[in-house]
């Protein structure tokens, strides 16, 4: 995400709200590509940390809390774990949203 002037708040860091929906976007996308084809998924929940200013450009990075292994059922609950770092490597914020999963 870069730090341009639409998701900046009155401090001029990243809007709280921005990050959330960069942990949305991003968790999404994780989702998305780890899910099979059969299932489909919508978040029903999010935990945020907000842990340092977001001073410059951000890069988020997903990562499932338990990765589904190949032949395994799919959960209805599926987690999507995400960190955001400035452009210094320092963590600024983590996120954990709950995706209820389903078949189609």
């Amino acid at each position: 995400m870069s730090k341009e002037k639409r998701v900046l708040n009155h401090l001029d860091t990243i809007h709280a709200i921005a990050l959330c929906n960069l942990a949305e976007l991003t968790g999404g996308l994780m989702t998305e590509v780890t899910l099979p084809p059969s299932h489909r998924w919508i978040p029903d929940g999010m935990q945020v940390n907000y842990i340092k200013k977001a001073t410059t450009d951000l890069t988020a990075v997903a990562y499932p809390l338990t990765p589904i292994q190949a032949g395994q059922s799919i959960p209805n609950k599926f987690v999507a774990c995400i960190e955001v770092h400035d452009q210094n490597q320092a963590l600024v914020f983590r996120a954990e949203i709950n995706m209820w999963v389903t078949s189609r």
